[in-house]
């Protein structure tokens, strides 16, 4: 991708980086926002991402011949936000072998015999593929932080004492994704941040729509009564964790097109960040396949050797 193209993808994107939370709001980003972009422009969007899909399977490639990074996108927000439908269409044209999402849900009895990242790093991508965590480590300073009681099952041997202890948690969560960093996984974040109103009008479409039935569950609508904690809970977990190795994007989920249009955007900054490029054969290794190649040509077509 050329240097003009990347530098309007910055651009583009700059106004939901963030690398560094000491200043960070979450009421800077409108939900609805769409970057002065309107309904006209949602086939422009859906062509760019289409041109974006082909673009990073072949990055994708790359990463995998060259086996030196791994990439792990991490993906939260409240229900309803669009995560599992913007993973779908920006990672479509990946190849399923070299990209892997694991959806955390509650923990396990034994998940909660371990320390609670434990289970995420066993689930982190290895070199030269892409992980997707569906929810994530995050989990433990948004909705724990917001219901408390679950911390009962997690046998931790000191009573937890407010504040300081959600400011210690968000520390090892920072260390354990800088010790990441600097071992070769490159880490992006992305909160989908959906309005209160936009939620309630895809919950009554899913309710209204036998095909979405399925995917509509009573405790999605429970978990509205805590909608202010739950933003709390975001921007203190954005403040203490975003840094510039591994920032957090807080993208507008109103308009899922948009949504879509700026996770692909990052998702290119990071891949062209990392210099992906085939592995160059030395001069021996070169020689090595030049005879090979002699012996391969005579079977395959006799005529080509006189």
């Amino acid at each position: 991708m050329d240097k003009k193209a990347l530098k309007r993808i910055a651009r583009f994107i700059a106004p939901y980086r963030v690398d560094d939370g000491r200043g960070f709001r979450l009421r800077q980003v409108d939900p609805g926002d769409t970057g002065g972009l309107g309904d006209e422009s949602r086939d422009e969007a859906k062509a760019w991402l289409q041109s974006t899909v082909a673009w990073l399977a072949e990055e994708q490639e790359k990463l995998y011949a060259q086996d030196t990074w791994a990439v792990l996108l991490v993906f939260q927000a409240m229900d309803a936000a669009g995560k599992d439908s913007t993973i779908e269409h920006v990672m479509s044209g990946v190849n399923p072998q070299g990209c892997h999402v694991t959806s955390f849900k509650a923990p396990t009895s034994t998940e909660l015999d371990h320390d609670y990242l434990w289970r995420c790093n066993a689930a982190l991508p290895e070199r030269g593929r892409i992980g997707i965590f569906n929810r994530s480590h995050y989990e433990e300073v948004l909705a724990v932080r917001v219901h408390p009681e679950y911390l009962a099952r997690q046998k931790l041997p000191r009573r937890p004492d407010g504040k300081r202890f959600w400011k210690e948690r968000c520390e090892d969560i920072a260390a354990w994704e800088r010790h990441l960093t600097r071992n070769g996984v490159a880490i992006r974040k992305f909160f989908l941040h959906v309005s209160k109103e936009e939620q309630a009008r895809r919950f009554l479409e899913r309710i209204d729509d036998p095909d979405k039935n399925w995917k509509f569950a009573a405790q999605d609508v429970a978990e509205r009564d805590h909608w202010d904690a739950y933003m709390d809970a975001f921007e203190s977990a954005i403040r203490a964790t975003a840094t510039p190795d591994a920032p957090w994007f807080v993208v507008p989920a109103d308009n899922k097109w948009y949504t879509r249009a700026v996770v692909a955007a990052a998702v290119v900054e990071l891949m062209e960040s990392l210099g992906l490029a085939y592995p160059r054969l030395d001069e021996r290794q070169r020689a090595e396949l030049q005879a090979m190649k002699r012996k391969l040509l005579p079977a395959q077509d006799p005529a080509r050797t006189k």
